[in-house]
């Protein structure tokens, strides 16, 4: 079975220093799991990125919310290891490494239950801090369909 069958990645944010920068939202209706990842191009005198959740009603994000999460899966400097290393999480929020010319990968993981479902609450997206010589970007990868179908229904729309 591919991948593609049974998974929906979407772009979140392209590569770019965050600013006044606005990630999508994506979708959970069709979907039980969330999986998000967060890359990281550290250049130097370099400032992390604070990321936190959002939800939302409607993928234009007119009524978002925190959504909070407990921990992220880090790995500091992908150039040394590919080792994911589980880190705890401090007022929904982390911020990206701020270590000069290194590369970092962060994941974190939504169940669709997470989310204030008793409000309809069913869309995501990352949010990110203003920083500095460091350039980001977020692929939300979509999982455990709730329907079958040959192709995974779309999660930009609600």
């Amino acid at each position: 079975m591919k991948m593609v069958h049974n998974t929906k990645p979407v772009t979140g944010l392209a590569p770019i220093t965050p600013s006044t920068t606005t990630p999508d939202f994506v979708s959970m209706k069709g979907y039980q799991h969330l999986t998000i990842f967060v890359l990281a191009d550290n250049a130097t005198t370099v400032t992390g990125s604070a990321i936190t959740l959002l939800q939302s009603t409607v993928v234009a994000g007119t009524d978002e919310k925190e959504l909070a999460f407990t921990k992220v899966w880090q790995n500091v400097d992908t150039a040394a290891s590919d080792a994911l290393v589980e880190t705890a999480v401090a007022n929904n929020t982390f911020t990206t490494a701020a270590v000069d010319n290194k590369n970092s990968l962060y994941v974190i993981e939504v169940e669709a239950d997470q989310l204030d479902v008793t409000n309809d609450f069913d869309c995501v997206r990352i949010g990110t801090g203003d920083a500095v010589a460091t350039v980001l970007s977020v692929l939300y990868v979509l999982s455990e369909p709730r329907y079958t179908s040959a192709t995974p229904p779309t999660a930009i729309t609600d």
